[in-house]
């Protein structure tokens, strides 16, 4: 029971990206041009590569508690939503480079990949480079991920797989300023709660204990006085 609980909820969390580019968008509308339509699609893949990142962080985040409590297939579940989130995550920007050659005539996925701007034309290119580096960030997060059981990688993957956390927010910078749908419910209410929840993440993973150890420290000395 448990077990279908959670995919439950996790098939309508992840279905609310769709749903909402759906109602923006019409699919009788999307489909009447091929330059609607790969936008149509990219918008999708967009969404649904940020709901899945966003399921890898708290799974990742609180695998032993998720373990404890649904059973040892979590961290297997765990494992595949990866690979198929680094593909949603790799096939929004791919979308973008046929979409421009759609719409330019012009291919370039250097442009879409890794043109990063240290002084952007306009916001617009500057959003693009949140993407851009979230983009890396989550490919070595990913590839450390898959490499943690090499011995000169073993004791220190977490290092490069946290990258995810800061990816994310990354996304959700260019979700929110580059992207119209993340503007409209349903997906608006889960963007603003997904948001919230990895900050508290963050917070609760790697700086409650700093904050925590200073004040018992203080704490203690004051004591001693």
């Amino acid at each position: 029971m448990k077990k279908f609980l959670f995919y439950l909820i996790w098939l309508l969390v992840i279905s609310i990206g769709p749903l909402t580019v759906l109602k923006v968008t019409p699919l009788s509308y999307a489909l009447t041009t091929p330059t609607l339509t790969i936008n149509f699609f990219q918008r999708i893949v967009g969404l649904l590569g940020f709901a899945l990142l966003f399921w890898q962080i708290i799974l990742g985040a609180f695998m032993h508690r998720w373990i404890e409590k649904l059973g040892a297939w979590v961290f297997r579940f765990h494992t595949t939503e990866g690979a198929f989130t680094y593909g949603f995550v790799f096939l929004h920007p791919l979308l973008f480079v046929i979409l421009n050659f759609k719409a330019t005539g012009r291919f370039d996925p250097f442009y879409v990949f890794s043109d990063l701007c240290v002084i952007c034309s306009n916001s617009t290119e500057l959003l693009y480079n949140f993407g851009r580096i979230a983009f890396w960030l989550i490919t070595v997060a990913v590839i450390a991920a898959k490499l943690r059981t090499q011995p000169w990688l073993r004791n220190h993957w977490r290092k490069f797989h946290i990258f995810n956390y800061f990816a994310f927010l990354l996304v959700a910078v260019h979700a929110r300023g580059v992207g119209t749908d993340s503007r409209f419910t349903p997906f608006v209410w889960f963007y603003w709660i997904a948001v919230i929840a990895v900050v508290l993440t963050i917070f609760y993973k790697f700086l409650y204990p700093k904050v925590s150890k200073l004040f018992l420290s203080s704490l203690k000395s004051e004591e001693a006085k």
